[in-house]
């Protein structure tokens, strides 16, 4: 497979598993888990997978320095801080709302990859981010119209696409030497659910939910999402980088308002439609011209 058949494919996968991810957290929530312990728990259970399956592959996880560092700092702009926003701010503002708010972070990563001179100027890579944007902002003044959600979890769902674009551009600027996609993954997850630890002092529930039956399914579930998604994550980073990867929040958001919609039964509206056609248009005009 050419390599942009190959990043156009891991694109729509790895943003259709993000889709489902916030879906499941609705569902989860109303079966009674606490949404950051569920995040927590998923973290760790993702997390344990993969470094199983690298070490079974010989590619264990390092453990030196520069390796550390990156899975601390890329577990917290990345993993914890965007994900505790999302699982939190789900029940309060539908899943398919959170999932369109992820196509912000295209063009607050492009504007961050030109200043640091990662990318160079393309037209109509440009234009298709800025439809996107266009798309999520009838998307938030929709939302913020039509009153049905509390405005303090409207903008925290709104901030979280600034962290995932700064995680973006962190990962590729910083990826560390010789390391291979599948020894970063494990260890970006495991260090974003330790940095979830503390807000447990704060009186955030962490203790997991798993005594019914349903609990411990939609973990499972959670945790098979997570493990699936970050595998072929760094990969696409790899292959496309941090621009070309921003992009699979247009396709997340496509994808998890439509389950939400049709699956979940939450209701849609004209500016979801058009925000959604948006989105299309963009993440296919940036689709064609693939990172070097």
């Amino acid at each position: 497979m050419s390599r942009p058949w190959l990043s156009l494919f891991l694109l729509l996968a790895v943003g259709g598993l993000l889709g489902l991810i916030g879906n499941v957290a609705k569902l989860a929530a109303a079966s009674g888990w606490p949404p950051v312990a569920l995040l927590l728990w998923s973290l760790l259970g993702a997390g344990g997978l993969l470094c199983l399956l690298a070490l079974l592959r010989g590619e264990a996880p390092s453990l030196r320095r520069p390796y550390l560092r990156y899975y601390l700092v890329s577990g917290l702009v990345s993993i914890s801080l965007p994900n505790a926003l999302l699982f939190s701010a789900i029940p309060h503002v539908g899943a398919g709302f959170a999932s369109l708010c992820l196509a912000f972070p295209p063009l607050l990563t492009y504007v961050l990859a030109l200043a640091l001179r990662m990318e160079g100027l393309q037209r109509l890579r440009l234009l298709g981010i800025l439809i996107g944007l266009a798309g999520s902002l009838i998307l938030a003044l929709g939302k913020l119209g039509s009153g049905d959600s509390p405005l303090l979890w409207v903008l925290a769902t709104l901030v979280m696409p600034v962290f995932l674009a700064i995680g973006n551009v962190y990962r590729s600027r910083h990826w560390p030497e010789g390391a291979r996609p599948l020894q970063l993954a494990p260890g970006m997850l495991l260090a974003g659910a330790l940095l979830l630890l503390p807000l447990g002092l704060f009186g955030v529930e962490l203790r997991p939910a798993w005594e019914q039956a349903a609990g411990a399914w939609w973990l499972a579930a959670e945790v098979a999402l997570f493990a699936g998604m970050y595998a072929l994550y760094f990969v696409l980073q790899k292959v496309a980088g941090a621009v070309y990867l921003s992009q699979i929040g247009s396709v997340t958001a496509i994808t998890g308002a439509a389950v939400a919609i049709f699956l979940l039964g939450e209701q849609g509206s004209a500016s979801m439609l058009l925000a959604a056609l948006c989105t299309t248009v963009g993440v296919t005009l940036v689709a064609l011209r693939p990172a070097r």
